[in-house]
């Protein structure tokens, strides 16, 4: 007998949803957790921003024996909702063991509460905001996950499908080569547009200078770039001054091309990230007592492998070959730092613009991930 309950966002409510999921995947090579307190400031309404707009209920599936057995949240973007007119209930933060009465109890919690709050319509996995993990796997369950990217079993979308839950958007992933140089038609194009548009590369070593004069900017970029992507929930003031602080202070500037216009706007934007799987790995997630030694070896350590965290162009640069200039910059960085692979992490199936950057790489497209709908 599978029971529900729906829990308040306490800390140690919070810890015991988060840790459902490290738990159920503590033997699985592929799996990488979340960093524990960025979960926990996500799901807490006084500590993230996105409840200006959004709401959640979070519900665990516990056995006979009150052993938990599986966790979703509920979240409604008001947001989003008004500008697509839509009267959806997202569910994310979505784990549970092999056993469709757990999964279809989950599911039915969260429809019941969409209901209750006028939605028509439930899809997900989905965050709060485009920058929550978004996507169930639904291909490549024997690749290494990525701190950016949701790992789940192959039996989740199986019991999607079984529920008469549908595909509503697609993600694909790639991984590719880091070249042993810039390619010549990268350098090509980007010295081309760099004169025709008058744009530079600016590159910082202080956190705190970059912060001042492009964090904001930066974060006004991506809801520019990302305007017209799938389900997209643009970021406000409180939310960027937010990340500001929260994220910039992580970087590896080496790591992070600005391209800017002659007036000092920035244009583009490329974060990448050396890989922290395997650090997040034997962390599991936590920094106290020990697990902040993993995590600093894992920032400063020999890494063969990349993640291409975020590339944004204003719109109006997009298909100019703005990309190229990033990348221009971005490739002798990973060079030097001994990258072998980059992670490309989840992009729109059908954004060509984004996959068409890869077409100069030896690449792989190893991961697909799906957000699943159904009408409540």
């Amino acid at each position: 007998m599978v029971k529900i309950r729906q829990i308040e966002p306490t800390a140690a409510n919070l810890r015991r949803f988060i840790h459902f999921q490290i738990d159920l995947y503590r033997d699985n090579p592929y799996f990488v957790p979340p960093l524990v307190l960025d979960d926990l400031k996500t799901l807490t309404p006084a500590k993230n921003p996105a409840f200006d707009f959004c709401e959640e209920a979070l519900f665990v599936a516990e056995d006979g024996n009150g052993k938990m057995v599986g966790r979703i949240a509920g979240i409604i973007n008001r947001q989003v909702n008004e500008r697509k007119q839509a009267r959806e209930v997202r569910f994310g933060w979505i784990d549970f063991v092999d056993d469709r009465e757990v999964s279809a109890a989950l599911l039915k919690a969260v429809e019941d509460w969409g209901r209750s709050q006028g939605m028509d319509k439930i899809v997900g996995p989905l965050g709060f905001t485009d920058l929550d993990h978004e996507g169930m796997l639904t291909f490549g369950y024997d690749e290494l996950s990525t701190m950016a990217t949701i790992y789940n079993y192959p039996y989740y979308p199986e019991h999607m499908k079984a529920l008469g839950y549908g595909q509503e958007v697609e993600w694909l992933e790639y991984v590719m080569d880091v070249p042993d140089a810039i390619p010549d038609k990268f350098n090509r194009i980007a010295d081309i547009v760099k004169k025709k548009f008058g744009l530079r590369v600016v590159k910082y070593t202080s956190k705190k200078k970059i912060k001042e004069k492009y964090g904001h900017a930066l974060f006004r970029l991506i809801n520019e770039a990302y305007d017209s992507l799938y389900g997209y929930s643009p970021l406000t003031e409180r939310q960027i001054d937010h990340y500001v602080e929260q994220y910039i202070g992580l970087l590896n500037l080496d790591l992070v091309t600005l391209v800017v216009n002659a007036d000092e706007e920035l244009v583009a934007v490329g974060i990448s990230m050396q890989s922290m799987s395997r650090a997040l790995q034997k962390s599991r997630g936590r920094l106290l007592p020990f697990g902040w030694i993993p995590l600093l070896k894992g920032l400063k350590g020999k890494n063969d492998r990349v993640d291409l965290l975020l590339v944004a162009v204003k719109p109006e640069y997009q298909s100019k070959g703005a990309n190229a200039i990033l990348f221009q910059d971005l490739i002798p960085q990973y060079i030097k730092c001994g990258f072998k692979y980059a992670e490309s992490n989840p992009e729109m199936a059908e954004n060509n613009k984004v996959q068409s950057q890869w077409e100069y790489f030896g690449r792989r497209q190893h991961r697909r991930r799906v957000a699943f709908s159904k009408k409540i």
